[in-house]
């Protein structure tokens, strides 16, 4: 079985996510959705758990939520299968409440489009052609 990654992300208001995500083409895995969290399914192997703060907070025992508008613990980066795919996406979450985060970059062989979702998640969407990137630099010991 291949590994599948599930991230686990606090929300404020669960039902204006769960709208958020299949605005921008993901859908809702029923299943493992509930009044407390929800199940994004981004693809066969990646999925997002979008979970009310509340229930998020079970999870991390004597720790605080950290207030993703304001700290950033970590950048979900997806990759797109081309240069349209991450316009497309990016304008998506855009027009479904996302706010800008940097300009797009482009570099030849990867080109990348971030935005912050309605919790001020920073979700990166990139496309690259391995073929086209530069080689890896020699080693030395």
């Amino acid at each position: 079985m291949a590994t599948k990654i599930f991230v686990n992300l606090a929300v404020k208001d669960l039902d204006k996510s769960k709208e958020f995500f299949t605005k921008i083409g993901f859908t809702i895995n029923p299943q493992f959705t509930n009044e407390s969290g929800a199940c994004v399914v981004i693809s066969e192997d990646i999925y997002a758990m979008i979970l009310r703060e509340e229930f998020f907070k079970t999870f991390i025992a004597n720790k605080d939520i950290s207030d993703a508008t304001k700290t950033t613990e970590v950048l979900v980066a997806l990759s797109a299968d081309s240069r349209e795919s991450v316009d497309e996406m990016a304008d998506k979450a855009l027009a479904a409440g996302a706010t800008h985060q940097r300009d797009a970059e482009d570099h030849g062989f990867m080109y990348s489009r971030s935005f912050q979702d309605l919790d001020g998640h920073i979700w990166e969407v990139f496309w690259m052609d391995m073929a086209a990137a530069p080689p890896a630099p020699e080693q030395t010991t």
